[in-house]
């Protein structure tokens, strides 16, 4: 339960470290697994918890995330837990109003429109005033877990971010967006430097909270060519590992594993290999073979079936656990969906994508 908190320190002992061995690149007996979107509406009892709330209003009660966070490991053998969250809590920590519309998802009541907008952002966030909700959430969930599983923290990346911002929600284009990185570089370098320095706190924050893995979301990646990518989206990812590693360091904090997820960004996965990451998220549109060739040994893989795989019958999403798992290897890798888990999918699927994950890797790894 998700009770009370307790002192940050003296976290239950982790009884299950799978997953962070593989993101280390430690030899592993099962391959683990864990799905992005895992705490979601897929689940009936997390549409009754969230019945009655507000979405960002149950983002900043630690005890709902934790609850939240919970469900899905009450179900499935998963081998990890990652904070029930959002990551445009960090435009809001900025200062703007985003509010969960029904049907259409996240909407800023005021985008950035002009230039001038950026001065209306705070240019200096305290995250602990802005995001202690999501810090306390993870201490108490850390707890609560009971050390059954690693809990991985996260964020959303720059130019994502930048883009929900400018957008003012989602956006096939992302035209409004990218006609800033066209029209107004230097604008666009101020926005991406301030989110970077609030996203390198609000992780460093997370690890003192008790995360045990971080992960960045490049979600708009695939809207970005290799130039824009190369300008705008790499060297702020790649700042981010290094200051949070640095940060940690000064700090004495654990130095935790972290993943880099551009969707989509199949043509970066050689700069992404380099940015700095123990891990590389990769979505559904690449073979697995080519990601192992271009990304080499020295980094995780984490994916990367196609989320729609979970709506075949269950003997086909074992085959297609199968066949990812062999083209992967069983090492150095970590089972995921190349993106979230939608709201109609039968939970049922989701446990034969687990249970298939465990019972493959553990074959192959005995033969």
């Amino acid at each position: 339960t998700c009770s009370s908190l307790r002192s940050p320190k003296g976290f239950p002992k982790l009884k299950n470290d799978t997953f962070l061995r593989a993101a280390r690149g430690e030899e592993t007996e099962h391959t683990p697994v864990w799905c992005m979107r895992q705490a979601g509406r897929y689940l009936p009892e997390f549409r009754e918890t969230r019945a009655s709330q507000d979405f960002f209003a149950t983002c900043r009660s630690p005890k709902l995330c934790c609850e939240l966070t919970l469900q899905p490991l009450r179900r499935f053998p998963l081998d990890a837990a990652i904070i029930f969250s959002d990551i445009l809590v960090v435009p809001q920590a900025l200062g703007m109003e985003v509010v969960m519309v029904p049907g259409k998802g996240p909407t800023f009541t005021e985008p950035l429109k002009e230039v001038e907008d950026l001065l209306k952002l705070r240019q200096k966030v305290d995250v602990t005033a802005e995001l202690g909700y999501v810090f306390q959430a993870i201490t108490l969930t850390r707890h609560s877990l009971e050390g059954k599983v690693p809990l991985i923290g996260f964020s959303g990346a720059p130019w994502t971010l930048m883009s929900y911002m400018i957008e003012g929600g989602g956006s096939t284009t992302m035209a409004k967006a990218k006609s800033w990185l066209y029209r107004h570089p230097e604008a666009s370098h101020r926005l991406l430097r301030l989110l970077s320095d609030v996203i390198i706190d609000y992780l460093v924050g997370q690890v003192a909270a008790g995360a045990q893995a971080l992960q960045l979301f490049e979600s708009h990646a695939g809207h970005l060519g290799p130039e824009l990518f190369q300008d705008f989206a790499l060297p702020y990812i790649r700042d981010i590992a290094q200051a949070v590693k640095s940060k940690l360091k000064e700090e004495a904090l654990p130095l935790v594993p972290m993943i880099i997820f551009a969707k989509d960004a199949h043509y970066a996965l050689r700069d992404l290999a380099h940015a700095g990451y123990e891990v590389v998220g990769l979505d559904w549109t690449i073979r697995p073979q080519e990601a192992r060739a271009q990304i080499g040994k020295d980094v995780t893989l984490q994916g990367n079936l196609d989320p729609c795989a979970l709506y075949a019958p269950k003997e086909k999403i074992g085959e297609l656990v199968k066949k990812m798992l062999e083209s992967f290897g069983t090492q150095r890798y970590i089972a995921n969906l190349g993106h979230g888990l939608y709201p109609d999918m039968n939970p049922e699927h989701v446990g034969a994508f687990v249970e298939a994950v465990h019972a493959h890797s553990r074959h192959i790894n005995k033969h």
